[in-house]
């Protein structure tokens, strides 16, 4: 390795050549995402949920990036545990980047939070929900309720 290797840019495809060890765990809905990624964490493995690629995108707005090297016995532990995923995807696509989980967009009098698909819109006086709305998962109608009543 060259001296001075380390300051050099990281470009696109060493940055998918980086993440080429890695794969999502794809699941039906977030309920089994939240479990699932504190089953994997309380035994001790590497993971992170994020939002998924448009490509791999199912009824839930979230996946669990996954060491790949380890995939048989996560699936097991999650088999075991009765939390499948739908599928387990290699990160080998440039096209298969996480997307930004977290958004927020300024509508002058409205603020918009977005986390994944789920939207939540806010009255800036008077800080009271306007509008809540979501994607695929079901979790949406149910915090809606909750929230709002």
């Amino acid at each position: 390795m060259p001296l001075f290797q380390f300051l050099k840019r990281k470009g696109s495809n060493e940055a998918v050549e980086e993440r080429a060890d890695r794969g999502f765990l794809v699941f039906e809905n977030t309920s089994e995402v939240i479990q699932a990624e504190n089953l994997l964490k309380k035994k001790g493995w590497e993971i992170r949920v994020m939002g998924p690629p448009p490509e791999i995108r199912s009824g839930c707005d979230l996946v669990i990036e996954f060491p790949l090297i380890e995939e048989l016995k996560i699936i097991k532990i999650l088999q075991d545990a009765g939390i499948p995923p739908l599928q387990a995807v290699p990160v080998t696509s440039p096209l298969l980047q996480p997307v930004d989980l977290f958004q927020i967009r300024d509508f002058g009098r409205y603020l918009m939070v977005q986390a994944a698909n789920m939207k939540l819109t806010v009255d800036k006086e008077s800080l009271t929900i306007v509008n809540i709305s979501g994607g695929g998962c079901p979790d949406v109608p149910y915090l809606a309720e909750q929230m709002v009543g």
